[in-house]
């Protein structure tokens, strides 16, 4: 089921949002060549908790940790690691969910380690890029299909990388995963159409090469992920956005000058 949600409700996100927010800014001091995933997760795990809020993956569908850490290779789902030691040119995604009082926000950021190459840094600015393109499309009266039109031709078109399809955006409270589907594909002018009050993530996860994804397990077996499927780095940058009849206002901005008119 759909919740429009009310202003009060839409406030009360905000405030989980700048949560995860903080964590996602805190994390351009830590991520450098020589930690390991590990690190990310407990900084993020105490940021979280020190703040009156829960990390709300753990414990979902037998998940154990505060965040997903994936690098390189890894597209999503990857579980932070001590042994994984992060190297100047790596690219590594971060993508949690908080629960404030009942109150969830999601987002994900991919950072640069050190210095990359111009490849790599081509792959961010696509994804961020094509993530702002999907929330401009966020609009009263637009449909589904045109947020995710927007990114894939994008990147795909304009940009020849490859454009995840199976997994995609959601609806967003009063649990993390809700209706409607949002992919980061699809056809303009098709889908369910948008109105005032509902939240949603828009997440595109894109790849420098082929968008098909195949599944990896730990190797205790104890958890599934997904990587590229010719190893090819891959990114995702995703915001909690709320529908407004101002347009777009997105409740997990890491960057109030950038996002000044989506604020």
């Amino acid at each position: 089921m759909i919740t429009l949600k009310s202003p009060r409700e839409i406030e009360k996100m905000r405030q989980s949002g700048a949560i995860l927010a903080g964590v996602l800014q805190g994390l351009t001091t830590i991520i450098q060549p020589g930690i390991s995933s590990w690190e990310i997760e407990r900084f993020a795990d105490d940021y979280i908790t020190s703040h009156g809020a829960k990390a709300e993956e753990k414990g979902f569908e037998g998940y154990k940790y505060a965040t997903c850490v994936n690098v390189n290779e890894e597209v999503a789902h990857a579980i932070p690691r001590k042994n994984l030691i992060l190297k100047a040119g790596d690219v590594v995604a971060v993508d949690l969910v908080v629960n404030l009082d009942g109150y969830m926000s999601d987002a994900c950021r991919t950072y640069a380690v050190g210095n990359v190459s111009e490849d790599k840094q081509r792959l961010l600015d696509v994804t961020r890029n094509a993530l702002y393109l999907g929330i401009d499309q966020a609009v009263i009266g637009n449909r589904l299909g045109d947020i995710g039109h927007a990114i894939q031709t994008y990147v795909e078109d304009q940009n020849h990388m490859g454009d995840v399809r199976e997994l995609i955006g959601h609806g967003i409270q009063p649990t993390m995963h809700e209706s409607p589907d949002v992919p980061a594909y699809g056809e303009a002018g098709r889908g369910l159409r948008l109105k005032e009050g509902m939240t949603i993530t828009i997440e595109p996860m894109v790849n420098l090469g082929t968008r098909q994804i195949m599944a990896r397990m730990t190797p205790d077996d104890s958890w599934e992920y997904y990587v590229t499927q010719d190893d090819q780095p891959s990114a995702q940058f995703e915001h909690t956005i709320v529908i407004t009849k101002d347009g777009p206002k997105i409740l997990t901005s890491q960057d109030p000058v950038f996002d000044a008119k989506y604020l």
